[in-house]
């Protein structure tokens, strides 16, 4: 019965992660029809799509304020009210200007949400559960993604103002989301550490696990104890913390590298580069969101067994050889079926170690006092590094062509995977405060 609240808090708070990949991939489905509605040119139209990732990267940079001072709970209320404003306030925009306001809402409840729910779920969970309810988060962006694809597809039969219920449907995840936040505590760990509410926390702590409850006080009040007279002298960038710091802007910087963000948004245009005609590309677009839905369904259940660096050891050679294999398909001119077939694959390797393990990560190897802070910079990297990589990539594709272009991305996975093998430490199985104990002294 315990271990069933754990688990519905962490559903409701990966809710929010649903509504984070609908909110990301749903203007796919709307864009060409806001373009046509509004008679935008060219830069008017790459600000309307680009408009709510700069509310994101804007949103991860400034979650830490108000996780830290109003508390992980406040912040997801926060979060839930700006993800039911843009939706609705998207949906009946009269202008243009106030629909780039509305998107841009959005976008602010993306970044934060990206801070604040992966480090919620790692402060109430189990160590030995941990990564697979973090995961969750990540499961449901990416179940999210798969479900805007459907709901632009059904929804878009709907006539020429179809793209204003595209962007509206989301009002209804975002208030069941906003009344479920009710059924869920404060995070035990800033109860004592930024209110002292220690017997509030040791509450909580017993609804997790009755038989650790006392114990996991006694440690979270010792390391902050550590902690609390290093960190109010010795911020973020220190001496101290330089190796979660170094961890959590290469993981993040690795992640998008990858090509991702390129191949989730351009999938049609890459596709499509190969040879393709437009309905089998827009299939395979489909196709990729699938297997990504999957693959992410499956590391969920591995990562707490073979542990993040296992998972991020199978991926990054997966991903070389997927990479390589679409770099030799451009190379030869000899592609077609060939490139859909080993995106696909890819798309398997990312979701099973990258896409499932990067919030887990991050969101564990910060001590508590900084966490926030922690997750912050590691989300604040991955958005500006998402919006790089989605604005620059038609420019590569266009100028250096598809196998320059993915040659870059197949040696930055080996890069990745070196720093994986020499570098990342394996987090499975160990409390925050020895994660965060650990790391400082490295």
């Amino acid at each position: 019965m315990k271990q069933n609240k754990v688990f519905l808090w962490s559903v409701v708070i990966a809710l929010g992660g649903f509504l984070f990949g609908f909110d990301t991939a749903v203007i796919s489905g709307a864009e060409q029809s806001i373009q046509k509605y509004w008679s935008l040119n060219a830069f008017e139209h790459g600000l309307t799509i680009s408009i709510a990732l700069i509310g994101t990267v804007i949103g991860s940079l400034l979650g830490a304020i108000p996780c830290d001072r109003l508390g992980r709970k406040k912040t997801l209320y926060i979060i839930a009210v700006l993800y039911l404003i843009s939706s609705l306030g998207s949906a009946l925009s009269t202008n243009w200007y106030l629909f780039l306001f509305f998107r841009f809402a959005g976008g602010l409840g993306v970044g934060a949400s990206s801070v604040t729910a992966p480090i919620y779920i790692s402060e109430i969970a189990p160590a030995e559960r941990r990564g697979r309810l973090v995961a969750l988060f990540q499961f449901n962006v990416v179940f999210g993604i798969l479900i805007s694809y459907l709901s632009n597809y059904i929804l878009g039969q709907m006539g020429e103002n179809s793209w204003r219920l595209m962007l509206g449907i989301q009002a209804v995840p975002s208030f069941i989301f906003l009344a479920l936040l009710k059924l869920i505590p404060e995070s035990p760990r800033w109860l004592i550490l930024k209110r002292g509410k220690v017997e509030e926390a040791r509450n909580i702590l017993k609804i997790i696990n009755p038989a650790t409850a006392n114990a996991t006080v006694t440690a979270i009040q010792n390391a902050a104890a550590e902690e609390r007279g290093t960190i109010e002298n010795d911020p973020l960038f220190s001496a101290q913390h330089k190796f979660p710091v170094m961890l959590a802007v290469l993981f993040a910087v690795f992640n998008q590298v990858s090509g991702i963000n390129a191949i989730i948004y351009y999938a049609p245009r890459i596709f499509e580069m190969t040879g393709l005609g437009t309905g089998s590309s827009l299939l395979s677009t489909a196709g990729i969101g699938l297997v990504n839905f999957i693959f992410t369904l499956i590391a969920m259940n591995y990562i707490d067994r073979f542990g993040r660096r296992t998972l991020m050891l199978i991926g990054s050679f997966g991903l070389i050889a997927t990479l390589g294999l679409v770099t030799y398909s451009f190379y030869s001119g000899q592609s077609g079926l060939a490139v859909p077939v080993y995106l696909f694959i890819y798309i398997a390797f990312f979701a099973f170690s990258q896409g499932a393990v990067i919030w887990v990560f991050i969101s564990e190897i910060f001590p508590t006092q900084i966490r926030a802070k922690g997750q912050t910079l590691g989300s604040t990297t991955h958005w500006f590094m998402a919006a790089l990589i989605a604005f620059s990539f038609p420019y590569l594709a266009e100028k250096a062509g598809g196998g320059n272009t993915f040659l870059f991305f197949t040696v930055m996975m080996v890069a990745q995977l070196l720093f994986v093998w020499k570098m990342m430490p394996e987090t499975k199985g160990k409390s925050l405060e020895q994660i965060g104990h650990t790391l400082v002294l490295h």
